[in-house]
């Protein structure tokens, strides 16, 4: 095993609908990590629980062919949700029917081990804005892209050094926006250990479904008819504004293109509006 991969515990499990699930795990102590970062995550999934129970009780799992198919190890992206001075790291997934990860990591079970590469990875991170100074930072998520802002926003640092945070957070259902307590709880629990911290706007999306206090259109309509500026109060200006996107590719793709239209301008070197990850 690398030197970088160590063994860490599942310590907890929350299931938000049949296909997403939170979970954290044990820290390792020499673990360091910027908010907004990924790492890589592994799974063994004869090693879990789960397939254990089910070969005491089911004669297939004992086959030599599906055997060999889960007694390997897989690995995939995460980011981190949890802040960085977090004692355990947690984790939001999806599950992908056909994924040989996700598909895996839906059976996980607290005691659970998984394998954590502790080289963090991705520029995701406000320390890239150099210019503009910081002043209105807008989050735009969806689904699990959701993960890198929730860290953001537990950090003292992002509370210190903006003015306006907009969190624009777009599901498909009502069942699908996770973490909405946490979120409507972000202000009182970091904002409040500050001096002048900023002020958190929560915007709530959701696309098939009509509910009371939500937009319902996807994030480039909103941007480009106004309606996502007007409910946050703050209009998207070139010299003030830092804009971050994750999630899924389309919207990530779609959504930075209509931005580059309203005249702000893709961040490299340090310089520019917009940052996006792209490790999906």
């Amino acid at each position: 095993m690398s030197d970088n991969i160590q063994k860490v515990t599942v310590l907890s499990k929350t299931t938000w609908t049949p296909n997403l699930f939170s979970f954290t795990v044990s820290r390792p102590d020499s673990f360091k990590f910027t908010a907004g970062q990924f790492v890589r995550l592994g799974v063994n999934p004869s090693q879990l629980q789960y397939y254990k129970q089910q070969s005491e009780v089911s004669e297939n799992v004992n086959d030599e062919t599906i055997n060999a198919a889960l007694n390997e190890d897989v690995f995939r992206a995460y980011s981190i949700v949890s802040s960085p001075f977090d004692e355990v790291l947690e984790f939001f997934s999806i599950v992908i029917p056909d994924g040989a990860f996700t598909s895996q990591l839906q059976h996980l079970q607290v005691g659970d081990e998984l394998l954590l590469n502790t080289m963090p990875f991705g520029f995701l991170t406000l320390a890239r804005y150099q210019k503009p100074l910081p002043k209105d930072l807008w989050l735009l998520a969806t689904g699990t892209g959701l993960a890198p802002f929730l860290s953001m926003l537990q950090d003292l640092k992002t509370w210190e050094d903006y003015e306006h945070i907009v969190l624009a957070y777009s599901a498909r259902s009502t069942d699908e926006l996770a973490y909405v307590e946490k979120i409507e709880r972000l202000q009182e629990d970091f904002g409040s250990l500050v001096d002048n911290p900023a002020t958190l706007i929560f915007i709530p999306i959701v696309t098939r479904e009509s509910i009371e206090g939500a937009l319902t259109e996807r994030l480039p309509k909103l941007l480009l008819d106004g309606t996502l500026q007007e409910r946050a109060g703050i209009e998207l200006d070139t010299d003030s504004t830092h804009v971050m996107l994750c999630g899924n590719p389309d919207m990530v793709e779609d959504t930075k293109e209509t931005l580059k239209s309203l005249g702000l301008v893709m961040n490299r070197r340090g310089e520019g509006n917009i940052a996006v990850e792209n490790y999906w």
